[in-house]
């Protein structure tokens, strides 16, 4: 069985929203944060990894949120990779409450990348067995992503701060190109439920990328959101995000 990791968190005024949610780049980062302290403590941390010519990447999310972390409330993140297979390796974490209620869960694909190629590079034993992960033969997914029809979109263009060691954006920052773009009205609002990311291309400092969404609304006032980052036209990332009320 996989090895589980936990680490408590008080959620602080400067990690929140407007609407005293703590926002959803900063709770990606934890549970990255998390994530890369068990692979320290394992010996499995960057270093190790960066010897075989390596680093892993993030190919997808899948997040249930039932109720994001609010300010002052203290917070368990809890982790585990607990399945991988040729390419791919699945992590999952949790975040609950001081009462042990799950807030959200966050089931996460990683990939080793070829530092000087670009290109996946197989998942290895040597990198793997600490974490005692189930080797599986299947690619698992989370769900369709649904193509916009007629969106909307604004520019936004690559900061310094916005990119990792890996030399590209850090996987958080698109949750902030994705959300900013539904505006101030829409975000004090609505809440999301689900969401569903790919990440398809690496996007560079400097570049400008293109924000782009569509609402669609269901009966019984169901409503989500269909996503894409867009580098010249080319798909770099492509999201969905279902919603509810923010009094619900």
């Amino acid at each position: 069985m996989a090895k589980e990791f936990s680490r408590q968190h008080e959620v602080v005024y400067y990690e929140c929203d407007v609407n005293g949610h703590m926002t959803i780049p900063t709770m990606i980062r934890l549970a990255i944060h998390v994530s890369e302290t068990q692979s320290e403590e394992l010996n499995r941390g960057a270093d190790f990894v960066h010897q075989f010519g390596v680093t892993w990447i993030l190919t997808n999310y899948h997040i249930r949120l039932t109720a994001l972390p609010r300010v002052c409330e203290q917070i368990t993140i809890t982790t585990k990779a607990e399945e991988y297979n040729k390419y791919f390796c699945y992590r999952t974490f949790w975040i609950r409450n001081e009462a042990g209620e799950e807030l959200v869960k966050i089931q996460a694909v990683f990939a080793l990348m070829k530092i000087e190629t670009r290109k996946l590079s197989r998942v290895t034993e040597e990198i793997i067995a600490p974490f005692e992960s189930q080797k599986i033969t299947q690619i698992k997914r989370f769900g369709q992503l649904e193509k916009i029809e007629a969106g909307e979109s604004l520019p936004y263009r690559v900061r310094f701060n916005d990119i990792d060691s890996n030399h590209h954006v850090n996987n958080a920052v698109y949750f902030d190109w994705l959300l900013d773009v539904l505006g101030y009205d829409f975000l004090t609002t609505y809440v999301p439920k689900t969401i569903t990311i790919r990440y398809d291309r690496e996007v560079e400092y400097g570049n400008e990328i293109a924000s782009v969404v569509e609402k669609v609304y269901g009966k019984a006032d169901q409503l989500h959101t269909r996503h894409a980052i867009l580098l010249d036209d080319q798909m770099c990332c492509e999201a969905l995000i279902e919603w509810g009320k923010l009094s619900e």
